[in-house]
């Protein structure tokens, strides 16, 4: 059984992630999880993945840095041997980079990278983890394509956690459960356990909305073999990002800047007072 960890210790250490994560990009359906949600996230990661090889398969939520911050500041005391961080955002990339040489973090790193394109580090990890875009509008391919390549990233072997809506109300979420579930199932995985909802999203337009853990661990004697490739299938490409935005950005470039962790010039203007002579 794991010791209790310090809530404000690590409330702070996770603010410390969330000041260093760039904004938000609503039309790739990147929506951030609040900072308390987060530190039960992180500290589950860093319980289930405990020296593990592990591969974030995008990570906008920047759950990678938080879990590899909290062992490295002592405030747990376990967590993965190797996390590589892989998404299109250059932003988020560098981010990780920056903060991982900041704090001396030697095994966190990250990767610019298309799930779109083949994986290119195929059978180097033991655990995966994805928080995708959930699929409302296509029923969860999207989340279909980043576990594939979360199985491949493991080999198809090992296991993985996907974090995707989970709703008592609505329906898209319940279908999209099943078409993951059904997903793993033909990939040779099975649904090990799950953590209903879970977690709380900044999301002006559905504030309540949650998201589950679905744990899937690959089936004994599965010892398939197979060749990672390029999706250009237009049906699993269809409303990728919500209704009628299928993917035509390669990567989200990063602007260069001196002045990283300030607000930028951009974002707001002066407005000076009238000092009498």
């Amino acid at each position: 059984m794991r010791e209790r960890i310090d809530l404000r210790e690590a409330l702070n250490a996770i603010s410390d992630v969330v000041q260093n994560r760039p904004r938000a990009l609503r039309e790739f359906d990147q929506i951030y999880m609040k900072s308390g949600d987060m530190v039960l996230q992180s500290e589950f990661v860093a319980s289930w993945a405990d020296k593990r090889r592990l591969a974030f398969i995008g990570d906008g939520d920047a759950i990678s840095v938080c879990t590899a911050y909290l062992q490295k500041r002592g405030i747990i005391e376990y967590g993965p041997s190797r996390i590589t961080v892989f998404d299109f955002d250059e932003r988020i990339v560098q981010a990780v980079k920056r903060f991982a040489d900041k704090e001396r973090i030697e095994h966190l790193d990250a990767v610019l990278y298309n799930c779109l394109d083949e994986f290119p580090q195929p059978n180097r990890f033991d655990f995966f983890y994805t928080n995708p875009p959930w699929g409302a509008s296509n029923n969860g391919e999207s989340v279909n394509v980043f576990a594939q390549r979360g199985m491949e990233a493991i080999g198809y072997k090992g296991e993985g956690a996907i974090v995707i809506a989970d709703d008592e109300e609505l329906e898209w979420p319940k279908q999209v459960l099943g078409s993951a579930q059904s997903f793993a199932s033909s990939s040779g995985f099975y649904v090990s356990r799950m953590m209903p909802r879970m977690h709380t999203y900044h999301l002006d337009d559905n504030p309540d909305l949650r998201s589950c853990n679905l744990i899937v661990s690959s089936l004994p004697g599965d010892s398939r073999s197979f060749v990672s490739e390029a999706i250009t299938d237009r049906s699993r490409l269809e409303n990728f990002y919500g209704k009628s935005q299928a993917p035509r950005v390669r990567y989200v470039r990063e602007r260069k800047r001196l002045d990283y962790g300030k607000a930028s010039e951009d974002e707001y203007r002066l407005e000076l007072l009238e000092i009498a002579k």
